[in-house]
């Protein structure tokens, strides 16, 4: 039996997360911290667990193994750091944290413990997202040369985003670094790296952070692709295109199609079965010694992507993508 803990429920996917584990026969939730005694306190007695006010008393307790963070991002550096030394097992909500240098402590922290890890990005699971990245490996579409990915919502202007999401202090930033970690951690999972990030941030609902965003990636091959998201979207269909020098494949849109095109005409291709969900990965990696594909690398490289995004915006100019 692998007992977890539920660390924070300030994320708005706090409750995903936690009836993912609810799920899984072979876990069981014995405890919640938040830093809001009201709002642990009602998650607790809806998981049926222990809310417990003292995270370093969580720590120590004898029935957690493992902590699920859905905590507001600016506490995560210390959670994180704490529960790895405490030899905990870590899954965690995107981004990992808000600069470089806390992400390599975060990585530090996490490989000198030797616990498993992994980090929320679930749309990799998905059975098309799959599919486009086998394409682009196996080199069907040639060289890739652009590719673009758009995830909007309209969670400002319908109303139904927690206030908490637009304070720049829990969160770092909007739209970006939240939605926008979607199309950010694809588009590096896809093309690799960039070079160079330039970012255009915009507040039509008068937030004191970004609610509608673009960050064009810049690639030392002279590849470019664009990470787009939006919190003021009506409708808007998330949507992916890869462009390469043999063909070019097209996802998402108004019908939701996986169409590919290599010089005979669009076609659509089969769409493989999703992967399991990350929260599987990382239970199964825990318990079986499996691969759990959502690493602490990987979780770093997005800390690294979204550090140039704003300080592209902050400065007016392309940033470089640092380690």
């Amino acid at each position: 039996m692998l007992n977890i803990a539920l660390v924070g429920a300030w994320h708005v996917h706090f409750g995903q997360h936690a009836d993912e584990a609810a799920a899984r026969k072979e876990c069981r939730i014995t405890a919640l911290w938040d830093d809001d005694p009201v709002r642990g306190k009602e998650a607790a007695a809806h998981y049926s667990c222990d809310f417990e006010p003292d995270y370093d008393a969580l720590l120590a307790r004898p029935d957690v193994d493992a902590v699920v963070v859905c905590s507001a991002t600016n506490q995560h550096t210390q959670l994180l750091i704490k529960a790895a030394n405490a030899k905990k097992h870590i899954f965690t909500e995107k981004v990992l944290c808000l600069t470089v240098e806390d992400a390599k402590r975060i990585r530090q922290a996490v490989e000198e413990a030797g616990i498993r890890f992994c980090i929320a990005f679930f749309w990799r699971s998905h059975g098309d997202m799959q599919y486009a990245k086998s394409l682009v490996d196996s080199g069907a579409l040639g060289q890739i040369t652009y590719a673009r990915m758009r995830n909007p919502h309209d969670g400002a202007i319908a109303g139904w985003l927690p206030p908490h999401f637009y304070d720049p202090v829990q969160c770092g930033g909007g739209a970006m670094i939240d939605l926008g970690t979607h199309p950010m951690y694809l588009l590096a999972w896809l093309l690799g790296m960039p070079a160079y990030v330039s970012s255009v941030f915009t507040a039509v609902t008068g937030h004191p952070v970004e609610d509608n965003a673009v960050s064009v990636l810049e690639y030392k091959n002279g590849a470019i692709a664009v990470s787009e998201t939006s919190f003021v979207s009506c409708c808007g269909p998330a949507s992916l295109e890869i462009c390469g020098t043999k063909g070019s494949l097209s996802l998402g849109g108004p019908e939701g199609k996986l169409l590919v095109n290599t010089g005979k005409g669009w076609e659509a291709p089969p769409v493989p079965a999703d992967q399991k969900i990350p929260l599987d990965y990382w239970v199964d990696g825990i318990l079986t010694g499996s691969d759990i594909p959502y690493g602490i690398d990987d979780a770093v490289n997005l800390t690294l992507l979204m550090d140039a995004a704003y300080r592209s915006y902050q400065e007016g100019k392309k940033a470089p993508v640092t380690d």
